[in-house]
């Protein structure tokens, strides 16, 4: 089993499969100024086994469609969107982030949690710009340095990671250099990674090692995955999702 499929078999069977929250898709939600009463047509890009996709879909009045690039975290999702009576809200589709079936235009907000890096910041909200209608929203969450100076040896882990990760002041330039008007932005706090995804990602290790026989493979991931916590343990004041909320001018 290639390391793809592993990390696939890891991270399906937790609710998030990265940082983020309930109080945070909500306060993205308000700060989008989003009415909670109009019919709304959201793409939700990267949705993953489906947290924010439900929670728009339960607190909006949305058809959202729900794109994700892994057929086991699609066949997740539809299995609770059916659970929790959203299936006539929500359309889950397999697809990658970089080639979107979609019309331009077609839609009222593009949405998506810690997902653009797949393709880079700056390629991911100008080609999503398209599909946005007039006056449409981008709300989009993404790896953001919190402070303009950091300690060496995590200035180094995420410029070999992501090279492209950056300030918040950088990030709205950009968006304010692609044609959106910024709206609104903020940090994600510290329980939106150790409470709401680390913790359950640790507490999901032994299964994981039992159901792979303790395999070289899988003892690399999880001693990747390790290492990834602990840097956020000691280094995470100088970094998070930062939420960034945008509008294309009508």
């Amino acid at each position: 089993m290639d390391d793809f499929r592993l990390l696939t078999d890891l991270h399906k069977r937790s609710a998030r499969q990265g940082p983020g929250g309930i109080a945070e898709t909500t306060r993205a939600i308000e700060l989008a100024r989003l009415d909670h009463a109009a019919p709304l047509k959201i793409a939700d890009i990267g949705c993953g086994t489906g947290a924010s996709s439900l929670l728009l879909a339960r607190l909006l009045n949305a058809r959202v469609t729900a794109v994700d690039l892994l057929p086991e975290f699609i066949d997740i999702l539809r299995t609770e969107a059916a659970r929790a009576g959203l299936s006539a809200s929500i359309d889950p589709v397999v697809g990658s982030m970089q080639e979107l079936p979609f019309a331009r235009e077609e839609f009222d907000v593009i949405w998506s949690e810690g997902a653009v890096y797949n393709m880079g910041f700056r390629n991911g909200v100008t080609d999503w710009q398209r599909f946005l209608k007039p006056g449409g929203i981008l709300a989009v969450s993404e790896i953001t340095w919190s402070s303009g100076r950091r300690p060496v040896a995590i200035e180094q882990y995420w410029q070999a990671a992501y090279p492209e990760i950056d300030t918040a002041g950088a990030r709205i330039a950009l968006l304010e250099s692609c044609g959106y008007i910024p709206l609104a932005y903020f940090l994600l706090p510290e329980y939106c990674w150790l409470d709401n995804y680390y913790r359950p990602l640790q507490a999901s290790f032994d299964g994981f090692l039992r159901r792979h026989g303790n395999s070289a493979d899988a003892r690399a991931i999880v001693a990747a995955e390790e290492e990834e916590i602990a840097l956020y343990e000691e280094f995470g004041q100088y970094y998070s999702y930062g939420f960034y909320i945008a509008q294309k001018p009508v």
